[in-house]
C-alpha cells in the first residue's frame, strides 16, 4: 500500500542513501507541510514518454534516486525479454541539461549491474540520433536524459524500445508496475562507471555513430543542385539554443552545400541553464532575438532554431525589415508540398506514397495530399503513434511513407529514425528554402502561394494552465464535464459531430452514438463544427495544462482570423 506524503518524506529522511547535503535539504523543510506535500504526494507518472519533472529532491521530482529507481524497473522489463535482449542491450545518451551527464551515467551503471550491455555516448547527442542508434546497433532499448524544450528547471527520462520509437503503452505500464514494487533506495543494484567501462559492460560510442547518422540524413536530400545553384548568395542563421544541435545541424547543412551559415555565437555555448533565453523552445519567437539581430546584420532570409535535444525545429523568415515565425503547421504543409513536388520532379517518388500527421494538426495537409494523389492518414499526437502507423504500412506493404509531422514543431523523414528529428528537418528546410530563394521567394511567400493554391487554413493553440496540487483534478473535472454535458454550439456554430477518442465513440446531436473512430485510447475530445472548423480538447501529457486546438478553414485569411477569434473566446471561458 502506498505511503502517505508524510510517511514517504520520513522514509526519505531516514534513508542512509541520502548524502549529508541531501539530508540537510530535506531536514530544512521538516516544518513546511505544503512543501513536503508538493515533493512527496505522489511519484512522477511513468508513461510512454518516460518521466519528466523539475529537478529537486523528492518522490515527485527528477533526482538521482528517481533515476536509479526508474532504471532498475526498466532493467527488469528488459531482462524479462531474456538473455538475448540483455546482450543486445541499451543505448544511453543525454542532452545539455543540468545533471544530464550524471543522470545518464547513473542509469548506465544500474543497467550494467543488471547484466544489460550498455552503449554510452561519449558526450551529449540529439534525441533523433539516439533513436537512430537503437536501430543501427539493433539494441533492445534506448534512453535519453532530456526534457526537450522545457525550462531549465526540468529534466527527463525519455525511453525507447527496439523499433527506435518511444515505448509502447504495454512496456511503459510494465515499467510503472515494477517501480511500484521496488523500494526506491534498496531495490536497485549498481556499479562503478569506469570499472564497468574497463570490463566492457559499458561501451563508449561516438564518432562512428555520428557519421552513420549523418550519411542517412544527407541521403534524404532530394535536389542538391538547387542548393548549389544559390549557394553563393543564400544565407542561413542558426541557433541550437545552447543545446546538442550545435554540432550535427551545422555539419548537415555544410555537407548539403550551404556556404553561408551563421551560427549565433552566444547560443552555440553548451549550457543547461540557457542563459540567453527564458525558455529554450523554438515555438516561442522571443527566444530568437539574438538570431534576428544576426540575421539583420548579415542579410539572411532564413533563421533556423532547434531545441536543446534537437528534435524540434522552429523557423523565422524575412518580412520587410523584420522577421516573422513560420508556425509548426505551416512548416509541415510547406515540407509536405515541397517533398511531393521535388520527388515528382526528380522521379524519386515511391509507389503509393503516404503522409502521416496528428489529429490536432492542420487540415491543410490532407488538402495538399488529396490534390497530389498522395495517401494521407492522421493519428494521435506523439511520434510513437506516427511511427506505429508507418510500421503498419511497411508490414502490410500498403503505402510508402514520405513524411510525417505534428503541429508542435516536430518532423520525421526516412526509415532510420522513429521520432521527430530536427537534424534532418533542418537540412530539408534549407533545401526547400534554397528552392524558393532561386525563385525569388521566401518561405512566407511560398506559404501564401500554397494558400492561394489549396485554400485558406488557420490554426491556433491555447493552453489552459492548471498548476498546483489541485491542477490535475481540475483537468479531470473539465474533461468529465465536457463529456457529461457536451456543447451544442461553440462560438455560434453548431457542433455537428463529436469524436471521443478515449473509447472511440462518434456522436451526432439528436442521434447519439453513430460509429467509432479508426483508433482510440487517448483522452481527446474532437468537436466538428458546422462551418468546417474543429475544436479539439486534450490534456497535456507532460505539463499541468489542457491544450485546446482550433483548426479553421475559410474563404480568405480574414475569415479564418475572424473564426479563430470567436473560438478563442469560447475556449477561454472554459477555465474556471
Amino acid at each position: 500500500m502506498p505511503r502517505g506524503y508524510k510517511e514517504e518524506f520520513q522514509h526519505w529522511l531516514d534513508s542512509p542513501s541520502l548524502s549529508e547535503e541531501e539530508w540537510s535539504e530535506l531536514n530544512a523543510i521538516r516544518d513546511d507541510d505544503k512543501e513536503i506535500e508538493n515533493r512527496f504526494f505522489a511519484p512522477l507518472e511513468f508513461g510512454t514518454a518516460g518521466l519528466r519533472g523539475t529537478m529537486k529532491l523528492g518522490l515527485h521530482h527528477m533526482n538521482i534516486h528517481v533515476i536509479r529507481h526508474a532504471t532498475q524497473a526498466f532493467a527488469n522489463v528488459i531482462a524479462a525479454e531474456g538473455e538475448e535482449a540483455k546482450r543486445k542491450g541499451i543505448v544511453i545518451a543525454h542532452d545539455c541539461r543540468l545533471n544530464g551527464e550524471e543522470f545518464a551515467k547513473e542509469a548506465a551503471c544500474v543497467m550494467a549491474a543488471n547484466g544489460i550491455h550498455v552503449r554510452f555516448f561519449d558526450e551529449l547527442r540529439p534525441t533523433p540520433e539516439l533513436s537512430f542508434a537503437v536501430l543501427y546497433y539493433g539494441t533492445t532499448a534506448g534512453l535519453n536524459i532530456t526534457a526537450s524544450h522545457n525550462p531549465k528547471e526540468y529534466n527527463g527520462y525519455k525511453v525507447y524500445w527496439s523499433d527506435g520509437a518511444q515505448l509502447p503503452p504495454q512496456k511503459a505500464d510494465a515499467i510503472a508496475k515494477q517501480m511500484e514494487a521496488i523500494d526506491i533506495f534498496s531495490g536497485f543494484v549498481s556499479c562503478d562507471f569506469e570499472d564497468a567501462v574497463d570490463k566492457g559492460l559499458i561501451e563508449i560510442i561516438g564518432a562512428e555513430t555520428d557519421e552513420a547518422f549523418l550519411q542517412r540524413v544527407l541521403a534524404q536530400a532530394i535536389d542538391r543542385e538547387v542548393v548549389k545553384d544559390v549557394a553563393d548568395d543564400f544565407k542561413i542563421v542558426y541557433t541550437p539554443f545552447h543545446g546538442c544541435g550545435y554540432k550535427m545541424v551545422p555539419e548537415a547543412l555544410k555537407r548539403l552545400g550551404i556556404k553561408h551559415l551563421y551560427p549565433v555565437p552566444e547560443q552555440m555555448v553548451i549550457d543547461g541553464s540557457f542563459p540567453t533565453v527564458v525558455s529554450p523552445n523554438p515555438e516561442n519567437p522571443e527566444g530568437f532575438y539574438l538570431a534576428v539581430d544576426l540575421a539583420k546584420k548579415v542579410g539572411s532570409d532564413l533563421i533556423i532554431g532547434t531545441d536543446p535535444d534537437s528534435d524540434r525545429i522552429g523557423t523565422m523568415v524575412r518580412k520587410g525589415n523584420d522577421y516573422v515565425t513560420i508556425t509548426g503547421n505551416q512548416l509541415g504543409v510547406l515540407l509536405t508540398d515541397y517533398i511531393i513536388q521535388a520527388r515528382k520532379a526528380t522521379a524519386t517518388m515511391p509507389e503509393n506514397p503516404g503522409v502521416v500527421s496528428s489529429i490536432v494538426s492542420t487540415g491543410m495537409t490532407k488538402a495538399v495530399c488529396e490534390a497530389n494523389g498522395v495517401h494521407y492518414e492522421d493519428t494521435f499526437t506523439g511520434f510513437k503513434f506516427m511511427a506505429e502507423r508507418v510500421a503498419a504500412w511497411e508490414a502490410a506493404h500498403s503505402y510508402n511513407y514520405i513524411f510525417s509531422f505534428e503541429e508542435s514543431y516536430g518532423y520525421m523523414m526516412g526509415d532510420y529514425v522513429r521520432d521527430k528529428d530536427a537534424v534532418t528537418a533542418s537540412m530539408m528546410v534549407a533545401e526547400m528554402a534554397a528552392y524558393y530563394h532561386k525563385k525569388g521567394m521566401t518561405l512566407l511567400d511560398a506559404m501564401v502561394a500554397l494558400y492561394e493554391k489549396y485554400g485558406w487554413f488557420k490554426e491556433y493553440t491555447l493552453n489552459l494552465v492548471m498548476p498546483g496540487l489541485d491542477g490535475l483534478q481540475k483537468m479531470r473535472d473539465l474533461m468529465a464535464e465536457l463529456r457529461k454535458n457536451p456543447p451544442k454550439e461553440i462560438g455560434g456554430q453548431t457542433v455537428i459531430r463529436t469524436r471521443d477518442y478515449a473509447d472511440g465513440s462518434i456522436y451526432v446531436a439528436g442521434l447519439g452514438k453513430v460509429g467509432v473512430t479508426p483508433f482510440r485510447g487517448s483522452n481527446v475530445l474532437y468537436f466538428e463544427l458546422a462551418d468546417g472548423s474543429s475544436f479539439i480538447v486534450r490534456p497535456s501529457g507532460t505539463e499541468p495544462k489542457i491544450k485546446i486546438y482550433l483548426l479553421v478553414r475559410g474563404d480568405d485569411e480574414g475569415q479564418c482570423e475572424w473564426r479563430i477569434e470567436k473560438y478563442k473566446r469560447y475556449a477561454e471561458s472554459l477555465k474556471r
